[in-house]
């Protein structure tokens, strides 16, 4: 019985794996691989290395590059010690040591979050149309929105005078509305909407759930 225990293998005592989901067993076999001193003998266990490691990923199968990737994965998880023949360029140090640029925040204007970025985006088409019916149109819709907007973040109240100020910020003052006579909609208009919809969405969840409920 001693003689077995000292055989088994504890996970925290054995070797880190480079990309858990192959498992163990391929770790090992790929190891095995290295080990080989025939090139010959390292390129036929290369190759059916690959093939196990395709049968474990058929999700990626219509990927175009399933085999590069396949083979990248292969000489990352040798540590880049295995010497074979790919049939693509194999991975270097500097290359898995390069990071991407970090991404920028899209947001231009942190302290209107409320009104999100699309906002932005029909302010921005708003300004490349030529004045007349449809642009006054549209402007007046993007305002009304904001308030919608406005009042998913403070269900009170808010004056159109404030909308129309944060719509000539937002617009880099090319849209100003501020001393304009038509009002926007009423707040227990937007209020009545929003409700609805919410009504409406709760209630379609209750149906599903109902409806998805086991019977005895």
């Amino acid at each position: 019985m001693t003689a077995l225990t000292d055989q088994l293998e504890y996970n925290t005592e054995r070797e880190h794996l480079i990309i858990p989901e192959y498992g163990r067993h391929l770790q090992k076999m790929i190891n095995h691989a290295v080990a080989q001193e025939s090139k010959e003998e390292r390129n036929r266990l290369a190759k059916a290395i690959i093939s196990v490691m395709g049968n474990m990923q058929p999700h990626l199968r219509d990927v175009s590059d399933f085999q590069h990737k396949l083979w990248d994965q292969l000489f990352i998880m040798s540590d880049l010690k295995l010497d074979a023949d790919s049939p693509f360029d194999k991975p270097t140090e500097e290359m898995l040591s390069l990071r991407p640029e970090p991404l920028k925040y899209p947001q231009n204007f942190p302290k209107y979050r409320f009104y999100g970025n699309n906002i932005k985006t029909m302010i921005d088409v708003a300004n490349t149309w030529e004045a007349g019916e449809m642009k006054d149109a549209l402007q007046y819709t993007i305002a009304n929105h904001m308030k919608k907007s406005f009042l998913n973040w403070n269900k009170d109240t808010v004056e159109d005078v404030v909308i129309y100020g944060h719509l000539f910020e937002l617009s880099g003052g090319k849209i100003d509305l501020r001393n304009s006579k038509e009002e926007l909609s009423e707040v227990s208009s937007l209020l009545k909407v929003q409700r609805k919809f919410s009504s409406q969405k709760k209630s379609s969840k209750k149906n599903n759930h109902q409806r998805n409920r086991k019977r005895y």
